[in-house]
């Protein structure tokens, strides 16, 4: 008889190589074959803890295609491990389509933890964990965006997305205007020599952000719950946000400042309050 085949995920470094677990390595090492997500990625860790088990590609574009024959392999007696580049497989990454259809085949899966760039991040920024949201990567279509976004505003939660850095100023540019009034985070290059963890008001963020010329690294982007200053929709008081304008006008400072710090305050756009200043 053969040995009783099973699918282990395992949770690889995020960015420290260090940060992988005894159980992980001792499965990569056990195991007939590992699926890479990138097998280059892969070999760094297997060179640097001496692992010698055959390496195999296993990402989105062969995701659907190989899947059947290795449910066949597994089913066979087969011990197949999964890794993605960084992190748990099956978050944001091909791997779920694998984990879906063993277990539809009745097949043994175990999970591994480790590390994870979503917890990781979210204890870095220094934002309420007591309810998180994790969305993956955001709509690249603003409308797809501006719509997902209007549908998580009452949520009483941490919400987190990954994103490119190419991407990431655009990102935070559409999570100000969405929630002006709240607090934010972003956390690139997580356990590596260059980690970083930016901290403030989303608009302010967004700001900062956006001078940069570029940025390195993958991001996480995090935006704090409601606070109190939000209001539900529909609730907008132009003739409120006019007379805060005003009275902030007239004590010297800008317009535009006056604006900013009043769509902030009332947790609406800053294009309605200057328009109700008018």
């Amino acid at each position: 008889m053969p040995e009783t085949g099973a699918l282990l995920v395992c949770a690889t470094p995020i960015g420290n190589l260090g940060d992988v677990t005894a159980r992980v390595l001792d499965a990569l090492r056990d195991a007939d074959v590992v699926l890479a997500e990138d097998t280059r990625v892969t070999r760094k860790l297997f060179s640097r803890y001496d692992i010698a088990t055959p390496l195999e590609r296993y990402d989105e574009a062969t995701a659907r295609t190989r899947t059947p024959a290795i449910v066949e392999r597994i089913a066979a007696g087969e011990r197949t491990a999964l890794v993605s580049d960084a992190g748990t497989p099956g978050v944001s990454d091909p791997g779920a389509y694998l984990v879906s259809a063993c277990l539809d085949a009745g097949l043994r899966v175990e999970v591994l933890p480790g590390a994870s760039a979503i917890l990781t991040a979210l204890v870095a920024s220094g934002l309420p964990t007591h309810a998180f949201y994790f969305g993956g990567f955001l709509p690249r279509k603003a409308g797809e965006r501006t719509r997902l976004l209007e549908g998580l505003a009452g949520l009483d939660a941490t919400l987190i997305f990954y994103e490119s850095p190419k991407r990431t100023a655009s990102a935070l540019a559409a999570l100000a205007e969405a929630f002006p009034a709240r607090s934010g985070a972003m956390a690139r290059e997580l356990t590596k020599l260059h980690e970083e963890v930016v901290r403030g008001p989303l608009p302010e963020l967004a700001e900062q952000i956006g001078a940069r010329e570029s940025l390195k690294g993958e991001v996480v982007l995090l935006v704090g719950p409601p606070v109190a200053a939000e209001q539900p929709a529909g609730v907008f008081d132009p003739a409120e946000a006019r007379e805060l304008v005003a009275d902030l006008v007239a004590s010297g400072l800008k317009r535009t400042e006056a604006v900013k710090r009043v769509a902030a305050q009332l947790g609406v756009a800053r294009n309605d309050v200057y328009d109700a200043s008018l």
